[in-house]
C-alpha cells in the first residue's frame, strides 16, 4: 500500500511531545528536583595510571556544608560491565585513566560539593601508561589490567594482553583470491575520538529509602539496563530499584551506560538524602562514553574487469581504559569492513584494546562512520586506480537481492543502486570533473536495525483517548510518535487520541531501549500487537449491542459500524469498564533471528545485521588551494527507510545525522597529550553549529521491510555512517586524498604541498 492510502501513517504529523519542550513546560534531568535534595561531585584522578598509595579525606569532611563522602569501600559490588566486568564505580588501589573517579562528595550546593572534591588529596604511585593503540598491542607493553584474565567475561571474547576482544570473519579463502588478482591495493586509515554531542549533559536524582529501595530520575536511555546494572552494583534485588526517564536532551549512544546514576544512588544511602548530580561540560569533554578511534589497515584484490576478488583487514578498536561496548564494536565492524559487496575470499580481524584513557562508548551507529570511512575512501582510491568511474565500480560489486553477505546472511530487499543511482544523479555525477578545486564524492553502505524485545500496555479510557504505555524512552528522535502513528492506524483512531506514558522501570512493561534505529520499529510492532487484541475485544462488545457479526464490523475514526449502525469506541470503552474490566491489550514484539553463517565467524558477538537498510550519499564541495578551507555546495542522502512512518521527522534524523558525520570528517577531535585531554571545552572542540550546517537533500527510498511496521526500517543511526568518506572521496576529487580524520584545512595543505 501506499502512503496515501493509510490515514495517520505515511503523514507528517505533529510530535506527541512537542508541546511540553516548545512551550517549557518537559521536565529534563538537568532541571529535575525533588525536596531536600543534595548534590554530589567527584573526585577524579589526575593522573593517568597509577597505585592510589594513600587516600586524605579528613580536610574534605570539614569543608562547609559537606554531609558525605563515598569511596570504593562503600560499594558493595566492586566489577561491573557488558562483555567483560573490568569498571569499577570508584578506583579501589589503581587509576587507570585522567578522570577516573576516587571519590565522592555530598554536600548542600554544587559549589560545597565541587570545593570539597577537590580538597581530597591522593598519594600515588605512578605507573608505566600507554597511549597508542597500536603500541598497546606490543608484547612489553604496559598492561591496563594486569588482572584480565581473572575478570568475568562472556564466553565467546578472546582475551590477551590488552586486547579485550579479537573477532574474526573468514570467507573462502584470501591467498588464493590475492593469487587470482590482478590489482592489489593496501591502504591505512585513522578516525578520531568524537564527543556524542548531546545537547543536554549527564544528570540523574537518587533517592533512598529506610525500606531499602532506591528511585533513580534520570536522563538514560536504556532505564530497564540501568535498573539491572544498579542491582548488580548495589548488591539488591532489581525489584528494589525503580528507573525513571526524565525528558531527555538527546542521546546518541552516549547514555546507554551508567553515566552518573550509580553515583547518586549510592551518595544517596550515605547521606539519607535524594542527591543530584550532573556533569559539567569539562567532564563530558573529558570522562564521557564518545566514539571509539580506530586504525584500519585495508589490503583488497581486483580482477582487470572491476570485480573485488578477495580483502584482508585489520581494525584496532580503542576502548579506553575500560572494554565497555567495544567488543561488540570490534566485531561489528569486521561486517562494516566487508561492505555491502560481493567478494568470494575475506579475511577481517577486529581488536578491541585498552589504552590508558577515558573509556569509549556506543555513539551513534557504533563501528559504521569509522570502518565504511576506510571502506568508501579504498573503493574511490581503487577505481582511480584501475581506471574506473567510482559509482560504476560500485555497481559492478554491490550486493542484490538473494546475495549471500559475508556473514552467510541471505539478503532481500536491497535496494542499494536505487540509493547509489539517486544519490548520483541528484549531486549531477555525469559532470563531476569540474576542475578548479571543486569535486563531488559518493559512498554508501548497509545498516542494522537493533533486536530486543518491546513491550506496550494500550488502554482505551472511557473518554475514547488511548494511553499508550511503553518502557522506551524518547530521546529527541520523534520515535515514539512514529509508534504512536502506528498504533493509531492500526486502531483507526486519530493521532491526538494517543497519550503516551514512557520509561519507568516499575510502571511501564520491559523494553529493550532507545537504541540501535530501533524505536519505532519495535515498539511500532508491539502496537500493531495490542491493536490486533484490542480490535477482537473491541468488536465482541459491539456485535451484540449493534446486532451484527463479528466479521462484518469496521473500525475507523474512532467508531465502529456495520450494517448502517454504529457506536463509539468511548461507548464501548466505558461499557467494559463498568462491567468487563477495561479496554486493555499488552502488545509484545521481538525481531525474528537473522539467519547466518557462523562458521564464518570467530568470536562475533555481533553477527548479522538485521533488517538491513541501505543508503548512498554524495556531496559536492570546494576546497580553496591556498587555505584548505573546504566548503560543502551541495549534499545529498538517498536512504531507504522501508516505509516513511513519519517523512518530516524521518528527514529531521536525516539532516541531523549528517551533520554529526559532517562533524566527524571535518572539525571535531578529542585530543589526548600524555593521557590528558587538551581541549576539553567547547570553543576548542570543534563542533559544527547551525551557521556551519549545507544544504542537505534527503531522497526517500522506501523498499519495505518484511519485518518492520508497515514495512519500516530503522532510519535514526545510518545518515551519520557515510559523511566522512563521501566527503574524503569529494575532497580527493578536489585536491587531496586525506586518510586520517578529522580532514581539516591544515591537513589539506600539508597534503596538497606533498603532491606538488
Amino acid at each position: 500500500m501506499m502512503a496515501s492510502d493509510y490515514k495517520v501513517v505515511g503523514k507528517s504529523l505533529p510530535r506527541v511531545d512537542a508541546m511540553g519542550k516548545v512551550t517549557g513546560r518537559a521536565i529534563y534531568g538537568t532541571d529535575f528536583a525533588v525536596p531536600g535534595m543534595l548534590h554530589g561531585k567527584l573526585c577524579r584522578s589526575t593522573v593517568p595510571h597509577a597505585r592510589i598509595h594513600a587516600l586524605h579525606l579528613d580536610k574534605a569532611r570539614q569543608m562547609p556544608g559537606v554531609r558525605a563522602i563515598v569511596t570504593a569501600a562503600d560499594v558493595p559490588s566492586k566489577l561491573y560491565g557488558s562483555f567483560i566486568k573490568d569498571m569499577e564505580v570508584f578506583a579501589l588501589d589503581t587509576v587507570r585513566y585522567v578522570g577516573q573517579p576516587i571519590a565522592g562528595v555530598v554536600a548542600r550546593t554544587v559549589d560545597e560539593a565541587e570545593a570539597a572534591a577537590a580538597a581530597i588529596e591522593v598519594e600515588y604511585e605512578p605507573l608505566p601508561a600507554v597511549f597508542d593503540v597500536e603500541a598497546a598491542l606490543a608484547v612489553d607493553a604496559p598492561m591496563v589490567h594486569t588482572g584480565l584474565l581473572d575478570y568475568q567475561a562472556v564466553p565467546t571474547v578472546q582475551r590477551q594482553g590488552n586486547v579485550s576482544n579479537q573477532s574474526l570473519l573468514l570467507v573462502g579463502d584470501v591467498a588464493a583470491g590475492f593469487a587470482a588478482s590482478d590489482h592489489i591495493f593496501t591502504n591505512r586509515f585513522t578516525t578520531n575520538i568524537v564527543h556524542p554531542g548531546y545537547t543536554e549533559p549527564r544528570a540523574a536524582v537518587a533517592q533512598w529509602d529506610r525500606d531499602g529501595r532506591y528511585t533513580v530520575w534520570s536522563n538514560t536511555q536504556l532505564p530497564f539496563e540501568a535498573q539491572s546494572t544498579l542491582a548488580e552494583i548495589l548488591k539488591v534485588p532489581a525489584s528494589q530499584v525503580r528507573v525513571i526517564c526524565t525528558v531527555i536532551g538527546g542521546g546518541f549512544g552516549g547514555k546507554l551506560r551508567l553515566g552518573v546514576e550509580h553515583y547518586v544512588a549510592i551518595m544517596a544511602k550515605a547521606c539519607g538524602r535524594p542527591v543530584k548530580m550532573v556533569t559539567t561540560t569539562e567532564e563530558e569533554m573529558t570522562t564521557a562514553y564518545s566514539r571509539q578511534p580506530v586504525v584500519i589497515e585495508l589490503k583488497t584484490g581486483v580482477s582487470s574487469d572491476g570485480l573485488i576478488l578477495a580483502k584482508q583487514g585489520r581494525i584496532i578498536v580503542d576502548t579506553g581504559a575500560t572494554s565497555g561496548s567495544g567488543v561488540g564494536v570490534g566485531s561489528s565492524s569486521a561486517l562494516i569492513l566487508a561492505g555491502p559487496y560481493r567478494i568470494p575470499h575475506i579475511s577481517i580481524e577486529g581488536l578491541a584494546v585498552y589504552t590508558n584513557k577515558a573509556p569509549t562508548g556506543s555513539f551513534r551507529a557504533p563501528s559504521g562512520p569509522q570502518a565504511n570511512f576506510a571502506v568508501e575512501s579504498q573503493m574511490d582510491i581503487i577505481a582511480e586506480g584501475i581506471g574506473l568511474d567510482p559509482l560504476e565500480f560500485r555497481l559492478r560489486n554491490i550486493l542484490r537481492d538473494g546475495d549471500t553477505a559475508p556473514n552467510g546472511q541471505v539478503v532481500a530487499k536491497v535496494s542499494l543502486e536505487e540509493c547509489l543511482r539517486k544519490a548520483a544523479d541528484a549531486i549531477g555525477w555525469s559532470q563531476r570533473s569540474t576542475g578548479g578545486g571543486r569535486g563531488k564524492g559518493l559512498a554508501c553502505g548497509w545498516w542494522t536495525t537493533t533486536s530486543g524485545s518491546s513491550g506496550v500496555y494500550v488502554k482505551v479510557n472511557p473518554e475514547g483517548k488511548v494511553v499508550m504505555n511503553t518502557g522506551c524512552a524518547e530521546i529527541g528522535t520523534g520515535a515514539l510518535t512514529g509508534a504512536a502513528q502506528v498504533l493509531a492506524e492500526a486502531l483507526g483512531i486519530k493521532l491526538s487520541d494517543i497519550d503516551i506514558v514512557s520509561a519507568d522501570s516499575t510502571a511501564t512493561p520491559f523494553d529493550h531501549g532507545a537504541q540501535g534505529s530501533r524505536t519505532a520499529f519495535a515498539v511500532g510492532n508491539a502496537c500493531i500487537n495490542a491493536a490486533q487484541i484490542l480490535r477482537q475485544q473491541i468488536f465482541q462488545a459491539a456485535a451484540p449491542k449493534l446486532g451484527v457479526a463479528v466479521d462484518d464490523l469496521v473500525l475507523a475514526d474512532g467508531v465502529v459500524s456495520g450494517d448502517g449502525k454504529s457506536i463509539t469506541l468511548a461507548e464501548i470503552a466505558k461499557t467494559l469498564q463498568l462491567s468487563g474490566g477495561g479496554l486493555i491489550a499488552h502488545g509484545t514484539f521481538i525481531a525474528p533471528p537473522t539467519p547466518y553463517d557462523p562458521k564464518r565467524g570467530r568470536n562475533m558477538v555481533i553477527t548479522t545485521l538485521n533488517s538491513p537498510s541501505f543508503h548512498a550519499h554524495a556531496v559536492d564541495v570546494s576546497v580553496d588551494p591556498e587555505t584548505g578551507e573546504i566548503g560543502i555546495n551541495d549534499y545529498v542522502v538517498a536512504q531507504d527507510v522501508g516505509f516513511a512512518i513519519n517523512p518530516l521527522y524521518v528527514e529531521g534524523q536525516i539532516e541531523g545525522g549528517v551533520m554529526q558525520g559532517i562533524g566527524q570528517a571535518l572539525s571535531e577531535e578529542i585530543v589526548y597529550r600524555d593521557g590528558h585531554v587538551a581541549n576539553a571545552n567547547l570553543t576548542d572542540y570543534k563542533m559544527p553549529t547551525a551557521m556551519d550546517a549545507p544544504r542537505v537533500r534527503s531522497i526517500l527510498v522506501e523498499c519495505p521491510s518484511e519485518v518492520g511496521p508497515f514495512g519500516a526500517k530503522g532510519v535514526g543511526e545510518p545518515p551519520v555512517i557515510e559523511p566522512p568518506a563521501a566527503l574524503a572521496n569529494a575532497v580527493a576529487a578536489a585536491a587531496c586524498r586525506v586518510s586520517d580524520l578529522p580532514i581539516t584545512a591544515e591537513k589539506v595543505v600539508r597534503h596538497m604541498a606533498m603532491q606538488i
